[in-house]
């Protein structure tokens, strides 16, 4: 397993996200934790979870339980191991994920992660998603206040801009760690984001990175109408005996050295194929190739 750097802490070059183990279709407890101990036996030393991720009208915290049951039934060391939570989204019956920012809530919602996880503070907390109805600058201060109470260790913030990005590092400065946005072959829609993160020395985890992947085939051009396709990655990988998703996360992690993707899973030998990304290093001219094949069109 290689590392990257997330605050003051080493972490697995590539991370687990855990939601897919907590919300519709996921697997039995059985496998879930399976899951998560295949991940730690791959050297993975971040996971990534929420207290939204549950099912459409259930009870918060889920996953969060399910994470805490995990590392307290792994037979390995689990000292290194970073549980980075979010706060701020929720899941009502309907489906929806709701928003709320208020730092009345933030603090609630954290205070309710620390007892679900049982640590005695919280490793990387994050605000899950800006909420339109609140300052940006109160939702951040509660942060801040968490920071300050030793609830949580180090903060970092999600779903967000560049605009957004700045005023966290203004009111958090080197406490706060990390961004997580959507990012992908197929979604790159915060290029703009990444060269901030790199700039400012932030983490960014990229949350659903292989998406669209997985349905691809080597077959067609690499982009039709503007779309991206995964030829390219296919070839890359058959070169290299490789899944595609491994080629993926190699070339997500190349992108930048403040790249740490967090694939989800939802069974064992996913986050095992997953996780051998962080060893797969890919030559100058397959980056090229699979730069080419993402590119925008025209």
């Amino acid at each position: 397993m290689r590392y990257r750097i997330l605050g003051d802490r080493r972490v697995s070059a590539i991370g687990l996200g855990a939601m897919p183990l907590s919300i519709e279709g996921h697997p039995d407890e059985a496998r879930a934790l399976a899951t998560v101990h295949a991940a730690l036996d791959a050297g993975v030393t971040l996971l990534d979870t929420a207290d939204s991720y549950h099912l459409p009208g259930a009870e918060p915290g889920h996953n969060e339980h399910l994470v805490a049951r995990a590392l307290a039934t792994y037979g390995g060391d689990t000292a290194d191991v970073l549980v980075a939570t979010k706060g701020g989204r929720g899941r009502p019956a309907d489906g929806s994920w709701t928003v709320n920012g208020t730092p009345r809530h933030l603090k609630a919602a954290a205070e309710a992660s620390l007892k679900r996880l049982g640590v005695e503070a919280i490793g990387l907390y994050q605000l899950h998603k800006p909420d339109p109805e609140v300052p940006f600058e109160e939702s951040v201060g509660a942060l801040r206040e968490l920071l300050d109470e030793g609830k949580i260790r180090l903060a970092g913030v999600s779903n967000t801009d560049v605009d957004r990005i700045r005023v966290a590092h203004a009111i958090l400065g080197d406490r706060l760690v990390s961004v997580q946005n959507q990012y992908s072959p197929a979604v790159r829609d915060s290029e703009a984001e990444l060269r901030l993160c790199a700039e400012l020395g932030l983490a960014f985890l990229p949350w659903s990175p292989l998406g669209g992947i997985s349905q691809s085939s080597l077959d067609g051009p690499s982009r039709v109408g503007g779309q991206v396709r995964f030829g390219a990655f296919h070839a890359v990988a058959a070169a290299h005996r490789v899944s595609p998703q491994q080629v993926c996360l190699a070339w997500l992690s190349a992108r930048s050295p403040v790249v740490v993707p967090i694939p989800g899973a939802s069974r064992p030998e996913t986050i095992r194929d997953s996780a051998a990304a962080a060893d797969l290093v890919l030559a100058t001219e397959e980056l090229a190739r699979l730069d080419e094949a993402v590119a925008p069109a025209g």
